[in-house]
C-alpha cells in the first residue's frame, strides 16, 4: 500500500523588521528598537539605509547590532555584503543588482544568512534558492511609501512556494496589522515591516504587539 509523503510542518510566521531609509538620531532610534524588540517575537532586523556613505552605515550597525543581537534577533544589512562582513552582521539582503549569492557567501562565510529580492517571480526565487540563498523575498504585496515598487505579486505565490520549496519566503511591501494575517495564512514564513512599526501612532511597541497578534504569534 502506498503512503502519502509527510510534508514537514513549517514554523509559525514571524516578524522581520526593516529600519527606515533614514535615521537622523541613532540614539533615539535605538531606544525605539529596544521597545519594539521587547514587545514581541521578532526574527530579524534589516538595516536599510539609502543615500548615506559607508561611515553612516557602519555607525548605524554599531549602534543597532548590540540591541538586536542581545535579544536573539539576527542583523541583516541591505545591499552590501562587504560592509556586512566587515561589521559582523549576521547576514545580507541582496537586490537583483547587488551581486551574487556565491560572492556574498565567499565574503561572509557559510553561516551567514543571505536573502534575495525576487519581486513577483518564482523563476528568480528558484535561481536564488539553487544558488544557496537562505531565504527569498516576494513583494511588494501592497502599496508602500517606503520605496518605489513596480511589482505586485498575488499572495498565491507564497502558497505555491511553500508547497514546493523548503527555502523560507519573506513577504514585503505595505504590510500592516490589517493585512499581515492574510500573508501569513497564504504561506509567508516571515512578514517584513517598516513604516507600520516606526510610524505607528502609538509607538513601535504597540505596532509589534498588533502585528504579532495578526500573524498568530503571542506578543
Amino acid at each position: 500500500m502506498s503512503r502519502t509523503p509527510v510534508v514537514p510542518e513549517r514554523p509559525p510566521c514571524r516578524l522581520y523588521l526593516i529600519t527606515p531609509p533614514a535615521i537622523p538620531d541613532l540614539a533615539a532610534f535605538a531606544r525605539d528598537l529596544e521597545a519594539a524588540l521587547d514587545a514581541g517575537d521578532v526574527a530579524a532586523l534589516q538595516i536599510r539605509l539609502k543615500d548615506v556613505d559607508d561611515a553612516a552605515v557602519l555607525a548605524a550597525i554599531a549602534a543597532l547590532k548590540p540591541v538586536a543581537q542581545s535579544r536573539g534577533v539576527a542583523v541583516i544589512l541591505n545591499d552590501r555584503a562587504d560592509l556586512a562582513a566587515r561589521s559582523g552582521c549576521d547576514g545580507v539582503h541582496l537586490g537583483q543588482s547587488d551581486g551574487t549569492v556565491s560572492a556574498a557567501r565567499t565574503m561572509m562565510g557559510r553561516d551567514a544568512m543571505i536573502g534575495v529580492t525576487c519581486h513577483d517571480s518564482r523563476e528568480l526565487a528558484m535561481d536564488a534558492a539553487e544558488a544557496g540563498a537562505d531565504y527569498v523575498a516576494f513583494g511588494a504585496f501592497y502599496p508602500t511609501a517606503t520605496k518605489t515598487t513596480v511589482h505586485r505579486p498575488d499572495p498565491e505565490i507564497l502558497t505555491i512556494w511553500q508547497e514546493t520549496v523548503e527555502v523560507p519566503c519573506v513577504a514585503i511591501g505595505g504590510i500592516t496589522a490589517a493585512n499581515a494575517g492574510e500573508l501569513a495564512g497564504a504561506g509567508a514564513d516571515f512578514v517584513a515591516v517598516s513604516a507600520a512599526v516606526w510610524s505607528h501612532p502609538d509607538g513601535p511597541a504597540a505596532a509589534v504587539r498588533e502585528l504579532c497578534q495578526a500573524i498568530g504569534q503571542s506578543a
